[in-house]
């Protein structure tokens, strides 16, 4: 799993005819400010068409990539003049909208329509024409419209359920922000600041925050964060009488060493159950060389869960698979095993039910699911890559628990995974696990109730999104969010 954004160039020696859309820029992402390498137009017929930059044309009004962004703050429309290949809109010059043409072909021929793309175990299925009905009698589109921005890299959004609506924005380097329920954000004075404890970046950094259940009367949270040294560590910190963490009030609980740079997991979520899960990656470098992810004696490759309101400085829940003191030798804060790099998992907060997003090797990424307080789950890795054996043409499957849902390489490279949607603005999408990728961005759903009966569910292509996203977030209300490495928080919205 990258955190790190990096934008895709090349050039094409021949080119499709060219077509034209016009409408308002809702986002930009790119390396830097001079540069987008996606964006994301709204059409005036309410349609979102997604576009890749390659090399634009800055002859006859054309202007460069940098200027997006200021369209995308100014609400100017802009003309497109693009050319699609392989399926991908590639832009080839845009304009000021008044500049633009009134000829040129038009775009309805490869407008989204309301028809989903189901994804197969193992290859992505074509895309079907735009005026086919939709597979499963539910049509509708995923997309994204901009929320906040003028963040640094940021690798996740949480809210403390307090009652306030606030939402922490969590840069990668150390930082995290708070933003008003209406997107406003002070950036003068950050909620917390702890950057010269953390190494920083690709897949190290600031990589989560949970607030304690009762955040509201006792100022607890909690953080995983690679420290200087390359290594995790999960601390407890309070807020301080001004309204900000005190850096000082640092409590660490778990310090995990890491033998690679990379697959450090770092989720954090409270369960029904008040106790804190971790998530940790198998340790890093390819193919789990050290084989963490089926040993009980490491931390690495697993879900943990720990009881933070006992115990110095935490108890081991009763429950755990290999409870304290008579677990031989096993890790007793392990709650399941047998994962890659669990970058992202969450709780149905109507079941309980736990999905985790566990990154895959070269083959598959996969989505796992468990009821709430059923733990004890060997996700299969590195004897398993989703529901493939790795590495060998047949493998002893007993006792593994295979994914609810997987996706092949064709489809992305690295699971964000997201959130069952529990909100009240869009009733179509009740009851759907919702989650994307970090290099196609994709916007996936499968019906959460549907998966855990089957066993396996097809994820239906919903949309796409022009940014590689890092992460979702879920305010207080159930509605869900995007964040990127360029800094940019999204609302998700069904069209």
């Amino acid at each position: 799993m990258l955190v790190a954004l990096s934008v895709v160039s090349g050039c094409t020696t021949e080119q499709a005819p060219t077509l034209q859309a016009t409408g308002v820029v809702i986002a930009a992402d790119g390396a830097s400010a001079a540069q987008v390498g996606t964006f994301s137009l709204r059409q005036n017929d309410g349609t979102t068409l997604a576009f890749k930059i390659m090399r634009l044309d800055l002859t006859n009004g054309g202007l460069p990539s940098a200027h997006l962004r200021e369209h995308m703050s100014s609400g100017e429309p802009i003309a497109v003049y693009f050319h699609v290949e392989n399926g991908v809109n590639i832009a080839d010059r845009y304009t000021d909208a008044a500049q633009a043409s009134p000829s040129g072909p038009s775009t309805d021929a490869i407008r989204p329509g309301p028809s989903p793309t189901t994804v197969a175990s193992h290859t992505q299925t074509p895309p079907p024409s735009p005026t086919a009905a939709p597979s499963d009698g539910l049509p509708y589109d995923l997309a994204l419209e901009p929320f906040a921005q003028g963040f640094l890299q940021l690798t996740f959004l949480a809210n403390a359920g307090d009652g306030t609506g606030t939402l922490y924005a969590v840069e990668q380097r150390g930082v995290v922000w708070r933003i008003a329920a209406d997107g406003t954000a002070d950036h003068s004075l950050p909620f917390m600041s702890i950057n010269s404890s953390v190494s920083c970046c690709n897949e190290r950094g600031l990589l989560g925050l949970a607030f304690h259940p009762d955040f509201a009367n006792n100022g607890r949270l909690f953080v995983d964060y690679t420290n200087t040294a390359g290594n995790t560590v999960v601390s407890e910190f309070h807020v301080g009488d001004d309204g900000t963490v005190d850096a000082t009030s640092e409590r660490i609980l778990l310090g995990i060493s890491q033998p690679f740079a990379n697959h450090n997991g770092g989720m954090l979520a409270f369960g029904a159950d008040g106790y804190l899960y971790i998530g940790t990656g198998d340790g890093g470098s390819g193919g789990d060389p050290m084989d963490n992810g089926q040993n009980w004696m490491t931390l690495l490759g697993k879900i943990l869960r720990i009881d933070v309101d006992k115990g110095d400085p935490f108890a081991i829940p009763e429950g755990n698979p290999f409870p304290e003191f008579n677990h031989g030798g096993a890790s007793s804060e392990i709650w399941d095993w047998g994962l890659r790099n669990p970058w992202r998992f969450s709780f149905d907060r109507a079941t309980g039910t736990l999905w985790i997003g566990d990154v895959g090797q070269g083959q598959a990424e996969e989505v796992d699911a468990e009821a709430a307080g059923d733990g004890g789950h060997n996700y299969g890795w590195k004897t398993m890559e989703a529901s493939h054996c790795y590495a060998v043409a047949d493998c002893d499957q007993t006792g593994l628990t295979l994914p609810v849902a997987e996706y092949s390489h064709d489809a992305g490279c690295a699971i964000i995974g997201g959130y069952v949607y529990r909100g009240t603005a869009y009733p179509v999408l009740q009851g759907q696990y919702v989650f994307t990728d970090n290099c196609s961005g994709n916007l996936w759903a499968i019906d959460a109730a549907k998966a855990i009966a089957d066993g396996m569910s097809d994820p239906i292509l919903r949309g796409s999104a022009p940014i590689r996203p890092t992460g979702f977030g879920e305010d207080e209300s159930g509605e869900l969010y995007v964040v990127n490495g360029g800094g940019q928080i999204f609302r998700l919205i069904v069209n």
